[in-house]
C-alpha cells in the first residue's frame, strides 16, 4: 500500500504565496508520475500539474507562470509553489502518485486526502 500525506495548505490574501507538499510512504518498489489536482467548492477535481519519473511537467493553463511544482526524488516527495494566488484558486489540493508496489505487478494510482487551500482577503 502506498499513503500520500499533503500538507502546507492554509488561508492566504490574494497576491501571496504557499508551498504544499505531499510524500509518499508505505511498501512500494517505485513511484512513477505524481501530479496535483484541485477541487473547488461544488465542482470537480481538475488537473492542476504533473512531474513525471523522467522529471518532464506538465501543467494546466490556468496556473502557468504562476505554480510550479518540483520533486525530491530521493524523499518521494513533490511540490507545488504557488505564487500570486487569487480566489479562483481556492480548494481542496489532492496529490496523486502511480505506484508499482512489487516487481512485475502494474502501476495503480494513488490519492492524498487532500488539502485546503483558501485564497482570501
Amino acid at each position: 500500500q502506498v499513503q500520500l500525506m499533503e500538507s502546507g495548505g492554509g488561508l492566504v490574501q490574494p497576491g501571496g504565496s504557499l508551498r504544499l507538499s505531499c510524500a509518499a510512504s508505505g511498501k512500494f518498489r517505485s513511484i512513477g508520475g505524481m501530479a496535483w489536482y484541485r477541487q473547488a467548492p461544488g465542482n470537480q477535481r481538475t488537473f492542476v500539474a504533473s512531474i513525471a519519473s523522467s522529471g518532464a511537467t506538465n501543467s494546466a493553463d490556468a496556473i502557468k507562470g504562476r505554480f510550479t511544482i518540483d520533486r525530491d526524488y530521493g524523499k518521494n516527495i513533490i511540490y507545488l509553489q504557488m505564487n500570486n494566488l487569487n480566489p479562483d484558486d481556492t480548494g481542496d489540493y489532492y496529490c496523486y502518485a502511480d505506484a508499482q508496489e512489487r516487481v512485475g505487478r502494474p502501476y495503480l494510482g494513488y490519492w492524498g486526502q487532500g488539502t485546503q487551500v483558501t485564497v482570501s482577503s
